[in-house]
């Protein structure tokens, strides 16, 4: 059961939901989700892919009804998810009269209730006052300004006449993004809004985000964006109860409590595993006992078997009793990625590469020289060539011009942007026949491969899948796990974010920066380039 406020009520402005369960083909998608939200606070919402995060906001949004559980809203709502409201027949000034509708309609009652209170009409002072305060709750009549300022710190199309048809769905995206920004809303919903966005407008967004003074509820995977905004994280991933968590002082809040409740749950685990064992070896030995006392040393007598023979079945039904009612209510927790051991010769030179081009991609001169344990941050615009910088120091590239030298025998792996297409293999298969492939060409020994599910990345449910049915999510982290089953002393990673989650990627950067490989990434991602501050830079 859900409602909503007729007029704004910023002061009042306020988003609850309790208990939310919803169900898709037998699946459940959420389950036990709890929050609120009030004016001024930022609810950051994160998870794996298909945790239902954007099926979150629709239910919040009051497009989709859960199977149990209530929400209540008062105040206006802004929602951009990934849908486009309105033909491509229509123009720009169209597409922002639709997202300022709720504007419109304030501004029509407001000059119907001045024309009201001129005729003097009975209880025009009352109507008069009440739609005034709504006009001033949004500041109705600077809206259309608001909104070509966010045109313009977006990069969006500021004509409004221009058609539709002819932009990209980044483009109307911005659009819409400006409108939502510019139509003093109480409520937010915004899914995944740093799509689609350049350097000046991720600071334009961060900028008015903070700013605003109504409730917001953000799903994101920018963790940047949310170290900026997010002033709560409410958690949709695995819990040792199944229910989500909802953790307070921003994302840093987030970090240290989604920590803290890890390990709780790996204690807890940890522990009643290691109870149940005790009490399986007890009953074990007891058994042997009860089998001995049967078959005692040659000489003795019966009567003292006869004695003994009660006091061991009973030992023996105590301990089974005992075991049976151990419970292991804890469930096992997710894998924990572990970055096996890469080690490289101390103060070797393993990679250098001169004045290095390639024509059309990388056209200034660029050198990198590597050593063992030396980290390089790759930065700079699209087209700029930092993916063919990384190619050519893989090998995988020539260069047009300059010289690259690899010290022999050093192993070099790069992980590209986007994944290769997916085989009809399941995944183990695929890994396995890498690490065969490094031992039978002498390039890996067979004491230093590693096994797909010690490395974290892939549940076993997951790896004994064909690789075409994998997430794109998944299929990333197949290709992060060959890449690491050739144990390479230089890794090279271009844009190694792109479809890995947030909680995986922190443990991949705190990983880095303490392995004896060298190190290169290229980012434009701007929490991992706050990581690797304090790596050297090289920018194209």
């Amino acid at each position: 059961m859900s409602a909503i406020t007729a007029l704004p009520a910023r002061a009042r402005a306020h988003l609850n939901a309790i208990d939310l369960y919803l169900a898709r083909g037998g699946r459940p998608v959420l389950t036990g989700v709890d929050l609120t939200v009030s004016p001024g606070d930022r609810l950051g919402v994160v998870g794996e892919n298909g945790r239902g995060k954007t099926t979150l906001l629709q239910v919040l949004a009051g497009t989709l009804v859960p199977d149990s559980g209530t929400v209540h809203r008062a105040g206006t709502l802004g929602v951009a998810d990934q849908e486009m409201p309105i033909g491509e027949d229509r123009t720009v000034g169209d597409l922002i009269d639709v997202e300022l509708a709720q504007v419109r309609a304030v501004l029509r009652a407001f000059e119907s209730a001045t024309l009201a209170l001129v005729e003097e009409r009975p209880g025009a002072e009352h109507a008069y006052a009440d739609a005034l305060a709504a006009a001033e709750s949004i500041d109705a009549w600077d809206a259309d300004r608001r909104v070509d300022i966010s045109l313009a710190a977006l990069s969006a199309v500021t004509d409004r006449a221009r058609p539709l048809a002819g932009l990209s769905v980044g483009q109307r995206y911005r659009i819409r993004l400006a409108c939502l920004l510019g139509a003093g809303h109480d409520l937010l919903l915004l899914d995944e809004p740093t799509n689609h966005l350049d350097a000046d407008g991720l600071d334009h967004l961060t900028a008015r985000l903070r700013e605003h003074p109504g409730g917001l509820v953000l799903v994101s995977h920018d963790r940047a964006l949310l170290s900026d905004v997010a002033t709560a994280v409410l958690d949709l991933d695995p819990t040792s109860d199944g229910r989500p968590r909802t953790y307070g002082a921003g994302y840093a809040g987030y970090l240290e409590g989604r920590h803290a409740e890890r390990e709780r749950w790996e204690t807890a685990y940890r522990d009643q595993q290691t109870e149940r064992q005790r009490l399986a070896q007890d009953l074990s030995a007891a058994q042997n006992r009860l089998s001995t006392g049967w078959r005692p040393e040659k000489g003795t007598g019966k009567h003292t078997r006869a004695t003994r023979a009660p006091a061991l079945v009973r030992a023996v039904h105590r301990r089974q009793e005992e075991l049976e009612a151990h419970v292991v209510d804890v469930p096992k927790p997710p894998l924990r990625f572990q970055l096996p051991r890469l080690d490289a010769p101390p103060g070797a030179t393993l990679l250098r590469a001169d004045d290095v081009t390639s024509h059309g991609r990388l056209t200034t001169p660029r050198s990198v020289l590597l050593r063992s344990g030396d980290r390089l941050v790759v930065t700079g615009p699209n087209g700029s060539g930092k993916s063919s910088l990384l190619s050519i120091l893989a090998g995988t590239l020539p260069p047009d011009e300059g010289t690259v030298q690899r010290k022999r025998g050093t192993r070099i792996r790069l992980l590209t942007q986007e994944s290769p297409p997916p085989s009809q293999r399941r995944a183990f298969e695929v890994y396995e026949a890498t690490v065969g492939r490094l031992v039978s060409s002498g390039e890996l020994a067979e004491p230093d491969t590693i096994g797909l599910t010690q490395l974290g990345l892939l549940p076993s449910e997951a790896a004994h899948r064909p690789v075409t049915e994998l997430s794109i999510g998944q299929q990333r982290r197949l290709d992060l796990a060959i890449l690491l089953a050739a144990r390479p002393q230089v890794v090279l990673l271009d844009e190694p974010t792109n479809h890995l989650s947030m909680t995986l990627v922190e443990d991949l950067t705190q990983a880095l920066t303490t392995t004896g490989a060298a190190v290169v990434l290229a980012t434009h991602d701007r929490q991992l380039l706050r990581d690797t501050k304090p790596w050297p830079q090289l920018h194209l």
